[in-house]
């Protein structure tokens, strides 16, 4: 990526945000909720016009928007999909949002989509195809974009790094930066065995630009319990925590929760962003008592 792309990269507000649904938007335009920014997933915006258009032209006009992908396939052996990545230049270029991020997973192969977020072997091959296709989109795009941590639930034989010096190596490659899913960090370090906290401390603060929390499920199957990372919950006690440590080491970043299944009244959203803003409050404040100390 040029200099002139990153210079024209913006950023979103150091504030708590939430995930904009449709069931919401009249709600959100008739309150204007106190709020730091709204996200929505960039495939749902590909059509020309209607009403989901005419909606969040309005409310971009009150709020920053975070777009946030999730079919560009990045780790996809095969090349971008080049009509899928100019349907997402072109949603950019209309609503020209604060973020732009995607997933580090892939979805389609031989031509042939999977509706599903893959995981990626984390072996040096892999690593220069998603470099390689983080360029490209980057390119496409004439901004730096984030690439959002995965939720694992098995871990592959032939991966050669731990997924944080993966991510590590794949944002200083691709010149991209890292959304942090705290979610996902909890949900993979429960069912694969790993600690939650080294992950964090492997990670440059540099380099995260957005966090994302969000809740799971808990499933038995036998003696093994697996968290799934389902969106259709509060924010677990646990996800709180290891949030509250991240914002220790990192500052105060932009925050959203999300929320895609099970999608509850606007006041409940609202309420778990407001938790995630005293967190992101108290470090600012007692970061500012440090420093005046």
């Amino acid at each position: 990526m040029s200099e002139q792309h990153a210079t024209q990269a913006q950023g979103l507000p150091a504030a708590s945000g939430i995930s904009l649904k449709a069931e919401h938007y009249a709600q959100v335009l008739d309150r204007r909720p106190p709020v730091g920014f709204f996200e929505v997933h960039t495939e749902n915006f590909f059509g020309a016009g209607g009403p989901p258009h005419a909606y969040l032209e309005e409310i971009a006009a009150h709020y920053p928007l975070s777009f946030h992908g999730v079919g560009l396939s990045l780790g996809s052996q095969d090349s971008l999909n080049e009509t899928h990545l100019a349907a997402v230049a072109r949603a950019i270029a209309r609503y020209r949002p604060a973020m732009v991020s995607e997933h580090l997973a892939w979805s389609t192969v031989s031509g042939v989509f999977h509706n599903d977020l893959l995981p990626v072997p984390y072996t040096r091959e892999a690593l220069g195809i998603v470099i390689d296709n983080i360029k490209r989109f980057q390119d496409v795009i004439g901004r730096r974009v984030l690439i959002e941590n995965p939720s694992t639930y098995l871990a592959f034989a032939e991966s050669e790094m731990a997924e944080q010096d993966f991510i590590v190596e794949m944002a200083d490659g691709a010149g991209c930066g890292l959304l942090l899913d705290i979610n996902n960090i909890f949900v993979s370090a429960s069912n694969l065995g790993f600690d939650a906290g080294q992950y964090l401390d492997a990670i440059p603060g540099e380099l995260v630009g957005e966090l994302h929390l969000a809740g799971h499920a808990v499933k038995q199957h036998g003696e093994a319990t697996i968290r799934i990372d389902d969106h259709g919950a509060p924010v677990s006690d646990q996800v709180w925590a290891l949030y509250e440590a991240a914002i220790a080491k990192f500052g105060v970043k932009p925050t959203l929760v999300e929320w895609d299944t099970n999608v509850p009244c606007l006041d409940t959203l609202l309420a778990e962003a407001a938790l995630a803003e005293a967190i992101l409050r108290q470090c600012d404040d007692a970061r500012r008592e440090a420093v005046h100390a």
